[in-house]
């Protein structure tokens, strides 16, 4: 049981930028999973148009809970492909969480985000590193990119782009510099609770 732990290890305002530099972080895991984990914050009609261009089956959400006359839960049900500007202004914010085929929607979905948090996780396991005695863990390791954010679990709003790398629950920081050295970079802060 237990989270990973997380050590930011690039930080950029160029998306671009910081989806080249988790690229190369996932190309040193030694096996991935076949999904990749999608969250964006949408906050206008263009952006819930983008990632409905990009993600056509996704379920988009309330980004914020929202309750009817009577204190019940409101959902959203707008079908996004079909709604016109109009009908679609008063739901935002609305926020999206999907998994998809690794390789088939990243660079996409990067080119699609607006000015909302949003993230792009993907799970692997870390080759093992005999001469350091550390194993990799699946349940623990991979590569996330906090777009607008500078937390693993999407806290407060930034101009900035952090990527991550995680480790196991013991917060490897020795495998964390590693893997930070070979983007040409070092750990960039304080060890956060991951995935």
């Amino acid at each position: 049981m237990g989270n990973s732990r997380a050590y930011p290890v690039f930080r950029t305002t160029d998306a671009s930028a910081a989806y080249a530099r988790a690229e190369r972080l996932c190309a040193l895991l030694e096996a991935r999973d076949d999904e990749v984990g999608l969250f964006a914050e949408l906050g206008t009609v263009a952006e819930v148009r983008r990632m409905a261009a990009v993600l056509p089956s996704a379920t988009f959400e309330y980004a914020e809970a929202r309750t009817g006359p009577a204190g019940e839960d409101v959902w959203f049900d707008l079908d996004v492909a079909t709604a016109d500007d109009t009908a679609l202004e008063p739901h935002l914010p609305l926020d999206l969480m999907v998994d998809a085929p690794v390789g088939s929607v990243e660079e996409r979905f990067v080119a699609a985000l607006g000015r909302g948090m949003a993230s792009v996780d993907w799970h692997g396991l870390w080759p093992d590193d005999p001469a350091a005695e550390l194993s990799g863990m699946a349940k623990y390791d991979g590569v996330q990119i906090v777009f607008h954010g500078d937390q693993a679990q999407w806290g407060r709003w930034t101009e900035d782009h952090t990527v991550f790398v995680h480790v196991d629950k013991w917060g490897d920081v020795s495998r964390a510099r590693k893997l930070a050295a070979h983007i040409g970079s070092e750990v960039l802060g304080e060890v956060q609770l991951g995935w």
